[in-house]
């Protein structure tokens, strides 16, 4: 049944396909097998001083039966290891590295001795809890964990061809497949969602039914049900966290059905993998009812609970959302996951319907804080990603102590880095879509990858000079004339676009955001240029913490102000918004093109109150991409910046 609203046949390619080799993203994808990984490797050994103790590596060898001693860190502290090794599937397949490969093999070894003859596999029950399972969904994150190691093993399986780990992992998705379908818990649901998409994956890769409708049922569960509410009234409850606190349903998405659900609620990651299963289960089933709520959903938090970083969740109370145009800057929470989160739902929804401006929305959340969460040299981090940042300000035991003026070099909760790493070496899958006589070029990243159009192998060749030039070269080869179609994502920011080919301009047809252009023959060229200016942005006034201001934007980047190139009291500062703003390229980090603008720096005489308006003296403002920020000196930082 051809259903409205549905995309058909979309896919991902593999990532052995893809190879990005990009100026701006060079610097980053490359980062992942040269620094990123080895040093996150170390960390889950406990070998970085100064670096909060991971244990994530000694807990599972304790769980194997390896060393002695109990359980230390987070009940989900195994995902660190998980995501790791996701992130390392994803870099073989673009850079073989014999020693890593030797290295993921090992720590696969060390999963496979730790999981229990049932298939189960957590070492914090089982350590403090044996013989326990699936006893405190609320708070326990087993099947978060067990998400984690799935999609792990998918990645693995896909990247090698190796299915040691995969057939493991799925005796634990068979188990949750029995487990969840026995009447005590057929009304269960997971208390922080991620098994949902996994399982999801898990289908893709094996073909299986019953990890497809585990998933669904999951979903369908959802919000239907007080399961989490009364789990700690049940016998079997084993307390994790003695929260002597109710469950509140909103927290975990569990308010409503999700077919009925409006507002992002609750804790974003939470959310944001919810929604992302969602999208996937919607496209496979033909739900229309489940789109239709992914896509409220998603307007809900593009037009009024989302930064213009592409952050979301905005109170560091319960990582959650809270309320419409309530975003703080100084204390916003907007965490590295929460950001990855809505890059996965948006890459998803883009799957399923084909619309262009969910691409628009997962590219800005990874230009901004999805790469602002790492140092540039991979080895420090952000988990929280304010808009402004006063350093002395951010003080323990006030709204402001989840803020940190520089990176860390990893964290007791370390959910973000590993996310961070899994997120940059996958990056390609964002790049292309292919459709069954289609290719969609959803990012312009420069590179060259292989896929098929209409069953016919094609070499695909980006030349991109974005972010900081709006133009690119695609060209499209095949082994054998064929007849298809190649679609271009034409920006959100994109100012009057010109499409070239080799009989000159042309205006292309345009379906749901993305430029037709014919494949004929055996090779097709395009250039695409379009203006990408630096340019002053707006908030809705009812967003009151960026009233009377304004942001800088040029094409995905945003902007900032830092201590660095503008002094001290950046409050102080005002941008005169008549004037034109000028681009500087190659006048930062990484070549960045820098953002200079006409202003005006207030100056105080008098103590802390006075009758007598402040003196102003002219001054030049200078932008930097907020990706970059925090890279050198500590010091103040913002985004928005009071108008003149």
């Amino acid at each position: 049944m051809d259903l409205t609203g549905f995309e058909k046949n979309l896919k991902y390619l593999p990532l052995r396909d893809l190879r990005i080799d990009d100026p701006f993203w060079n610097g980053c994808v490359r980062l992942v097998t040269s620094e990123i990984l080895p040093y996150q490797y170390d960390t889950l050994w406990d070998r970085i001083p100064g670096a909060p103790p991971s244990r994530c590596i000694r807990n599972l060898k304790i769980a194997a039966g390896q060393e002695e001693g109990t359980f230390e860190g987070w009940v989900f502290q195994d995902t660190d290891l998980a995501k790791w090794l996701e992130a390392a599937a994803y870099s073989l397949a673009s850079l073989p590295d014999p020693k890593l490969r030797a290295t993921a093999e090992e720590m696969i070894d060390l999963v496979l001795a730790a999981q229990q003859p049932n298939g189960y596999l957590n070492s914090y029950f089982t350590i403090l809890h044996p013989g326990k399972q699936f006893c405190n969904l609320k708070e326990g994150h087993e099947l978060y964990t067990a998400g984690h190691f799935i999609e792990a093993a998918v990645a693995w399986y896909q990247v090698t061809g190796e299915d040691r780990f995969l057939n493991a992992m799925r005796r634990f998705a068979d188990l949750i497949c029995e487990v969840f379908h026995t009447p005590e818990y057929a009304d269960a649901v997971p208390g922080h969602e991620e098994i949902e998409l996994a399982l999801f994956r898990l289908y893709e890769a094996t073909g299986e039914e019953k990890y497809r409708a585990m998933a669904y049922d999951f979903i369908n569960r959802r919000g239907t049900t007080d399961y989490l509410s009364r789990e700690n009234t049940l016998p079997r409850f084993v307390d994790v966290w003695h929260d002597p606190n109710p469950y509140v349903p909103e927290y975990g998405q569990a308010h409503a059905p999700v077919r009925e659900q409006s507002t992002a609620e609750g804790h974003a990651v939470r959310a944001l993998y919810l929604y992302s299963a969602m999208a996937d289960l919607a496209g496979s089933y033909h739900d229309e009812a489940l789109l239709a709520a992914c896509e409220r959903l998603y307007e809900n938090i593009t037009e009024k609970r989302m930064y213009i970083t592409g952050g979301i969740g905005s109170s560091g109370v319960m990582e959650r959302f809270t309320t419409d145009y309530d975003l703080p800057n100084d204390s916003a929470y907007a965490e590295s996951c929460a950001s990855i989160a809505l890059a996965m739902f948006c890459k998803r929804m883009s799957r399923v319907t084909g619309e262009a401006k969910y691409m628009d929305t997962a590219e800005l959340a990874i230009y901004n804080t999805v790469l602002a969460g790492i140092a540039m040299d991979g080895r420090s981090f952000f988990y929280v990603n304010p808009l402004e940042v006063i350093p002395e300000a951010c003080m323990p035991a006030t709204d402001r102590a989840h803020v940190k003026p520089v990176r860390q070099k990893w964290f007791g909760c370390a959910c973000c880095p590993p996310n961070i790493a899994r997120t940059l070496a996958s990056l390609g899958e964002y790049v292309l879509l292919q459709g069954d006589t289609s290719i969609r070029v959803n990012l312009l990243i420069s590179g060259t990858f292989k896929a098929r159009i209409a069953g016919v192998p094609v070499k695909i060749a980006i030349e991109s000079s974005l972010p900081w030039e709006g133009h690119a070269k695609i060209r499209v080869r095949a082994e054998r004339p064929v007849r298809g179609t190649l679609l271009i994502r034409v920006p959100d920011y994109a100012e009057d676009p010109v499409f070239t080919g080799e009989g000159g301009a042309f205006v292309p047809k345009l379906d749901r955001g993305y430029a037709v252009i014919p494949v004929e023959g055996t090779a097709t060229a395009v250039s695409f240029g379009f203006g990408m200016t630096a340019r002053l942005i707006y908030a809705n006034p009812k967003v009151s913490a960026d009233s009377g201001k304004v942001a800088v934007r040029k094409g995905p980047l945003v902007y900032c102000l830092e201590e660095a190139d503008n002094g001290e009291g950046l409050a102080a500062l005002r941008i005169d918004t008549s004037k034109a703003l000028r681009e500087v390229p190659g006048g930062g980090l990484r070549d960045s093109v820098t953002v200079e603008a006409e202003g005006l720096r207030l100056q105080w005489s008098g103590g802390l109150y006075s009758t007598r308006a402040p003196d102003s003296v002219p001054c030049k403002l200078k932008f930097v991409p907020y990706c970059f920020w925090g890279n050198r000196e500590p010091g103040e930082m913002t985004v928005w910046v009071t108008a003149k």
